[in-house]
């Protein structure tokens, strides 16, 4: 029975924009950035994957091409992504076992996905090695990783912001009621970061940088009650082209991603307004429940319940409730129906 055990092993998948994690065991096996460096020369040659990858990303010559395979939510590029989940499946074990099990996998997918996205998704993990593969939407992940029982008869209303997608979702009795997905996420906060510095400073950043300010005084609001301290930032002038630093404060930050954050207010007002009444008055007593990379901005909650009128609670680990919801479900993929073979 052991054996048998080994030949069949299960892993869940987040698959992201930004991040991607496994658990196998009941632990977060591998959490790492959704980027893979290819060869050029030999684009099926793999040169690093997750954080390796990352360091060389808007720093490559013209032998190598970092790629991120997913955009807003989906597979854009299928061979790369098919490589990187090769890759990621690796370091699960990362002593190369004598015997490769057979994997049954459960990959997250947005609730918005189309018939030929899920293929695609599908056909990679098929491609990096899965025997089965099952998936399930991501609002549904989200909620079963926060603690709530998806198959009674109550209304919970799930925000999950992403790296591409921001997804609103009422789930009830282990099905989802109604749904708003908006392209605008991590990766568009990150783009408004960059703008404005150049916009307002003059000064030209990449990505990584621009994720870097994000993550240590990325606001959504400028009235904190802990602000954090301004940080320099270096980068190219563009009037002068030579490199420079400048002291940026979170306020700016809060500034440069308001607009964006307006959005997803918008969307959830408009998935609150084609909510069924008795579940909207569920949603009153509950509150909405914020999962995601995107519920670590700072004041994000607190914008939004003042905007919305209405409790907003953090996820515990906002970052990981979605893979453990997976994880969760493909312990009990026989029992759940919404759980997609």
């Amino acid at each position: 029975m052991g054996l048998f055990n080994w030949f069949t092993q299960e892993i869940a998948m987040d698959l992201g924009t930004a991040n991607t994690l496994i658990i196998h065991n009941d632990q977060v096996a591998v959490n790492e950035p959704s980027i893979v460096a290819l060869n050029r020369n030999n684009p099926k040659e793999v040169l690093a994957v997750g954080k390796r990858a990352l360091m060389m990303h808007e720093k490559t010559h013209e032998s190598i091409r970092t790629v991120r395979p997913l955009k807003d939510g989906v597979i854009a590029d299928f061979n790369a992504a098919e490589l990187m989940i090769r890759e990621l499946i690796k370091l699960v074990y990362p002593k190369k076992p004598l015997f490769p099990p057979s994997w049954r996998m459960m990959i997250c997918i947005p609730s918005s996905i189309t018939e030929v996205e899920k293929r695609a998704v599908r056909d990679s993990a098929e491609q990096a090695g899965a025997k089965e593969v099952y998936l399930i939407h991501e609002p549904m992940a989200a909620a079963l990783g926060i603690g709530i029982d998806v198959e009674e008869p109550v209304g919970n209303m799930i925000i999950d912001i992403g790296g591409g997608t921001t997804g609103i979702t009422v789930i009830a009795l282990a099905g989802i009621v109604c749904d708003q997905s908006i392209r605008i996420a991590g990766d568009e906060f990150t783009a408004d970061i960059m703008e404005a510095l150049r916009r307002y400073h003059s000064l030209l950043i990449g990505e990584r940088t621009a994720e870097q300010i994000k993550i240590q005084i990325g606001a959504a609001t400028k009235d904190l009650d802990n602000p954090p301290d301004d940080i320099p930032v270096n980068g190219r002038d563009l009037v002068t082209g030579i490199p420079k630093q400048i002291m940026v404060s979170y306020q700016e930050i809060a500034e440069a991603l308001d607009k964006s954050i307006f959005k997803i207010e918008e969307a959830i007002l408009k998935a609150l307004e084609q909510t069924p009444p008795e579940l909207a008055s569920d949603i009153y007593r509950r509150g909405l429940y914020l999962t995601g990379g995107g519920a670590l901005l700072r004041g994000l909650d607190k914008r939004l319940s003042q905007k919305i009128k209405l409790p907003v609670h953090i996820a515990d680990d906002p970052l990981k409730s979605v893979v453990r919801g997976t994880g969760i479900a493909l312990q009990n993929y026989d029992k759940y129906p919404f759980v997609m073979r």
